[in-house]
């Protein structure tokens, strides 16, 4: 089964349409970007799209590449005081305190549960990738409880919030990462995890039959993005999400569930 992430996220957006409209208040996302990077403002333009169509009102702050970690600092503290919700535009530049700008993300308006200060069990919302993976999997009537989970990749967009969210679901999960676990381990898997950012590393000689793939890797080969499993896995897997328009497009739903969520909880 291949699975349609746009149409599912299409689904969502039904979903979460109305319960924006008896809010009966405007909702702001504040997304803070720094410097000029392609690939940053098409992630940008897709969240603003969604943002359009359920009314949401986002606010933009644009800052130089040459910007100081306290500077970045003092726009959050500004957004937080207007916005609901939070993003911080990743990767930062260098030399830039990564860790000290997402700590200054207030955790009831941390849209992308990124938070470094902040365990998972005492977040408002989870990671919209890790809550993607978990949606993608009950959609493929695929149940994490007692499973064996590979993570490939230990990352904070990707792979550390969703091997903690499945293993609060009950499954036993490990990481694969370039020092960490053998690509052996993978033929054992009963779900797999991609978020090394590693183009098409991950072959069908690799897999189990039957396994579940959930590939939530972007990189950009020849001009196109393509996630870490070759398509071929697709072939070998009971499950399989494509990139792009698997994880991503439902990911994002998963931001403006998780700004719903922060918005109520505010109202």
């Amino acid at each position: 089964m291949i699975l349609d992430g746009k149409a599912i996220a299409e689904d969502m957006y039904v979903d979460l349409a109305p319960c924006y409209a008896m809010l009966g208040t405007c909702v702001r996302l504040g997304i803070v970007v720094v410097g000029n990077d392609p690939v940053i403002e098409s992630f940008v333009r897709i969240k603003s799209r969604s943002a359009a169509r359920l009314g949401v009102d986002v606010v933009r702050v644009n800052l130089s590449d040459k910007v100081q970690t306290t500077e970045v600092i003092a726009e959050i503290e500004t957004l937080s005081r207007v916005a609901n919700g939070i993003i911080v535009q990743l990767p930062l530049p260098v030399p830039i305190d990564t860790n000290a700008v997402l700590s200054a993300i207030p955790p009831e308006k941390d849209v992308d549960a990124i938070n470094p200060r902040i365990a998972d069990e005492d977040r408002r919302v989870r990671a919209p990738v890790a809550l993607a993976v978990v949606e993608l999997l009950a959609r493929g009537s695929v149940d994490p409880r007692d499973k064996r989970v590979i993570v490939a990749g230990s990352g904070r967009l990707v792979g550390a919030p969703a091997a903690s969210l499945l293993a609060s679901l009950g499954a036993r999960v490990s990481f694969f990462t370039r020092t960490e676990g053998s690509i052996d381990d993978l033929k054992n898997a009963d779900i797999i995890v991609l978020g090394m950012g590693d183009p098409a590393f991950i072959k069908p000689e690799h897999l189990k039959e039957g396994v579940a793939l959930i590939d939530a890797a972007t990189s950009e080969q020849a001009g196109k993005v393509v996630g870490d499993a070759d398509p071929a896995c697709a072939s070998k897997t009971s499950l399989f999400t494509p990139v792009p328009g698997g994880v991503g497009p439902v990911a994002v739903a998963m931001i403006f569930k998780n700004l719903l969520v922060l918005a109520q909880c505010a109202s």
